[in-house]
């Protein structure tokens, strides 16, 4: 097959400050990239970071249009390259998870009747939409509808078994529960309700497509093992408007997460000169395409070292919990997505580094790493030394929920004899141990998921993969060998900010070109170059080490209860 005929495709990642597209040619080789950032760009719409902010009620929300005419102008910065629009054979995407889209009646018939002379923000912001704007993860307005939520099936822990997590703020279920408390007109009216992947999947589908069989474990609305929207939960979030209102607006779940939902819209054939036989691929959620941008195997994991800190593997056993997230895995059935996410991540670890002697080079953390890596790990210096651990939470954390604040504290080598010390410790024993904790927390919640990846070895993962900005550093991938183990290494994920739309684009591929039975893991692992993807930067699984902070783990879960039984709301 000619380079010139060779089919291509199209990923997009609608996140909360950009809109991405990248195009790969069915061998996985990226060819064209685009984005467009939202306060650079798109600032008339008065955000910032994406969002608009209504500190009084703690609401966290986006103007759909801005989203609509971002797609237009990303589209058009791929035209201005010269990309050959006709051999894109099918499109998938991610959008940030949670989010919510309320579409009017007038919407939907819009949507099928484009005019490609017009732009999609011209056609569609004023009339299609019930409502201007949606909900944003980072939205904190929903506590009242969280606690029924987690009441409504009898608590967090059945609500977690069910659905795959506990109630949270972000979640789409309670956020339309409150919706539909305050604005009851407006959720009358509104005919359809889509996340942000289907969202976006309906603009280019021309009619609103259903919710992706991941992505919809995000809305603590859907039962896992049953396989279909949770009566209890639908009716809690409805009230007085009725479940079938809702289950309407909700519409279907497609449980395939491969194969074409139908034809790309005339409006992409006429505007932009698609192909008429262009597929539109279900599209998932962010952290459900993460996990796509590389052929995952279970006991795999990732590691997104960025603002914040998230911990994704593929298993295929399901055990939730309400200190993390199950969903369903966005390609291959039989196996789940666990999903542990962290606020303070980042700056957590840049306000230690902060609190350091400057490093004189260029590299900010020169420093921080060199005091990081001369540090003994839990700063013992001899085996009669006792173990430091602790808690490093400048924002108020989720996982545990607990209130800003540093706690440290002191055990045995053995993990007896914890103490919460009065002084605390010095900056450079900080620098070690604020990384040592944030992975410590990810081994103690993630140990019951893993086991022995070959014999010989203790239960960890096979391989761990670094993304974000603190993948490049040495001294944070050096620790995260020596807590998680690893027994294939650590490896650093080179796909600069691209996991989101790359997993969208490869999930396209698999879509629309899989054979009967082949699995996404099948055929993207066949055609993945890993020479050119990924870099092996830590040895990963030291037997010593490893041990030694398997031994201070269950001192480390007993110091996060101590913390946990100080909140005031347990007291």
């Amino acid at each position: 097959m000619s380079t010139e005929s060779e089919p291509l495709y199209l990923g997009f990642d609608l996140s909360t400050q950009q809109l991405k597209a990248i195009i790969i040619t069915s061998d996985l080789k990226v060819l064209y990239e685009a984005k467009v950032d939202f306060d650079a760009d798109l600032s008339k719409y008065g955000i910032e970071k994406g969002v608009h902010v209504n500190e009084a009620e703690r609401e966290v929300y986006a103007p759909v249009a801005m989203w609509l005419e971002a797609v237009d102008l990303a589209l058009l910065r791929l035209k201005e390259k010269n990309t050959p629009f006709p051999r894109i054979k099918g499109i998938s995407g991610a959008g940030q998870q949670h989010g919510s889209v309320y579409w009017s009646v007038t919407g939907e018939k819009l949507l099928g009747s484009l005019d490609p002379g017009d732009t999609l923000v011209n056609q569609l912001s004023k009339k299609a939409f019930a409502h201007p704007f949606s909900p944003n993860w980072q939205d904190a307005s929903t506590q009242k509808e969280c606690d029924a939520f987690d009441a409504a099936l009898g608590s967090e822990e059945r609500l977690a078994q069910v659905t795959g997590s506990k109630a949270h703020h972000r979640f789409t279920g309670p956020q339309i529960m409150r919706f539909q408390k305050k604005y009851p007109e407006v959720y009358r009216s509104t005919s359809r309700i889509t996340l942000v992947s289907s969202f976006l999947a309906s603009i280019f589908l021309g009619r609103v497509a259903p919710f992706d069989i991941s992505d919809v474990c995000g809305m603590n609305l859907w039962d896992i093992d049953a396989g279909a929207w949770s009566e209890p939960l639908l009716k809690l979030a409805a009230g007085d408007d009725g479940v079938d209102s809702l289950r309407t607006k909700l519409g279907t779940v497609r449980e395939d997460g491969g194969g074409s939902m139908g034809l790309i819209s005339n409006y992409f054939v006429q505007r932009y000169s698609f192909n008429t036989d262009c597929g539109i691929a279900p599209f998932t959620g962010d952290n459900p395409s993460t996990i796509l941008a590389l052929p995952l195997r279970p006991l795999d994991a990732i590691v997104s070292l960025g603002t914040s800190t998230t911990f994704l593997m593929s298993t295929p056993k399901y055990l939730p919990d309400p200190a993390y997230h199950f969903l369903n895995h966005p390609t291959t059935a039989g196996l789940y997505m666990f999903m542990l996410c962290y606020k303070n991540g980042g700056l957590a670890r840049e306000k230690t580094r902060d609190s350091l002697v400057k490093s004189e080079g260029s590299d900010p953390w020169e420093t921080f790493n060199h005091v990081a890596l001369s540090t003994p790990p839990l700063g013992q210096k001899d085996t009669s030394d006792s173990a430091k651990i602790g808690l490093f939470f400048p924002l108020p954390e989720i996982v545990p929920n607990v209130r800003a604040g540093t706690w440290r504290f002191t055990c045995n080598s053995n993990g007896t004899s914890l103490q919460e010390l009065e002084t605390g410790w010095s900056a450079e024993d900080d620098a070690r141990a604020i990384v040592e904790s944030q992975i410590l927390s990810l081994r103690l919640r993630s140990q019951n998921l893993v086991n022995s990846p070959s014999d010989g070895f203790p239960p960890q993962p096979r391989r761990i993969y670094l993304v974000g900005g603190g993948s490049l550093n040495p001294a944070i991938a050096r620790i995260v060998g020596d807590v998680l183990g690893g027994t294939e290494g650590v490896w650093k994920l080179d796909v600069g900010g691209n996991a989101c739309a790359l997993g969208g684009a490869y999930k396209a591929v698999w879509a629309i070109e899989r054979g009967a039975g082949e699995s996404f893991e099948e055929l993207i692992g066949k055609r993945w170059r890993e020479r050119e993807a990924v870099e092996k930067i830590d040895q990963g699984y030291r037997e010593d080490v490893f041990r030694k902070y398997g031994n201070v783990l269950k001192a480390f879960e007993e110091m996060e209860g101590r913390v946990l039984a100080g909140e005031e709301r347990n007291k």
